[in-house]
């Protein structure tokens, strides 16, 4: 669990890409060993890089350094949606970092993960009480995630209570977005499969517009996103009966 500190040392690459020791101190207004020391502890999670005097972030499409991106709303959202999962569930997981953190929140439960992602099976590789089924397919180095026919086939063989779907944007004439589209269709077929959908993101996708759709909001159930979601996007999704989960 992080403190806050360290949250806020998120926060603030995510805004600026690197930073130095002495700025981050600066900032947070205490010492540099205390920064070496919680740098650490994040690169040991995996969410952040290291590098000589400070830290950076990954490439764009890296896990790792989407995670970091607004990691207080994220890590709000994945604990509100793991109260959502019950033992003895098969779930699916698509891919996205607020997924990722979803991942790392189920750890303990007596569960069963289907994904789509290797980053997210990953997770798993330490506590071993949940199953973990991984799809097979094309592998996409950044992101990790498998992609293509042979991944369709694979979710054709499978049944699962519920699917958890990462987004790029949202807004109404264009439902959900993905950047990627090879990730997009695996989605898209994911979502005709699954009887019950949850779209998992933070606020700050809504009103952006990813290469191409997934879907539109008549296709799915829930919604989990941050409270900070803009409140025309919360009268839109409520009025149209879906459950919004705000976290």
């Amino acid at each position: 669990m992080l403190n806050k500190r360290q949250t806020r040392i998120l926060n603030l690459l995510g805004d600026n890409d690197r930073l130095s020791v002495n700025d981050l101190a600066k900032k947070l207004k205490v010492s540099s060993v205390t920064i070496r020391q919680d740098l650490t502890l994040l690169e040991n999670e995996g969410l952040l890089k290291r590098i000589h005097g400070g830290a950076v972030l990954k490439d764009a499409d890296n896990i790792d350094n989407r995670m970091a991106v607004n990691f207080d709303k994220k890590i709000r959202i994945a604990k509100k949606v793991a109260s959502l999962v019950n033992d003895g569930e098969t779930i699916l997981i698509e891919s996205g970092s607020t997924n990722a953190l979803l991942a790392r929140e189920l750890i303990n439960k007596n569960i069963t993960i289907i994904t789509t992602n290797i980053y997210i099976a990953r997770q798993f590789r330490k506590e071993k009480r949940a199953n973990v089924i991984i799809l097979g397919g094309l592998y996409q180095y950044e992101s990790e995630s498998l992609v293509g026919k042979i991944t369709r086939n694979c979710i054709d063989q499978l049944h699962y209570d519920k699917a958890f779907i990462g987004i790029d944007g949202y807004t109404r004439d264009t439902g959900f977005t993905l950047r990627d589209l090879l990730r997009a269709e695996i989605s898209a077929h994911i979502i005709k499969k699954s009887k019950e959908v949850y779209i998992v993101s933070d606020s700050s996708k809504f009103g952006n517009t990813g290469l191409t759709n997934i879907c539109h909001a008549s296709d799915i159930q829930h919604i989990a996103t941050d409270t900070e979601l803009v409140k025309s996007y919360i009268k839109e999704f409520r009025k149209s009966g879906i459950d919004l989960i705000l976290a």
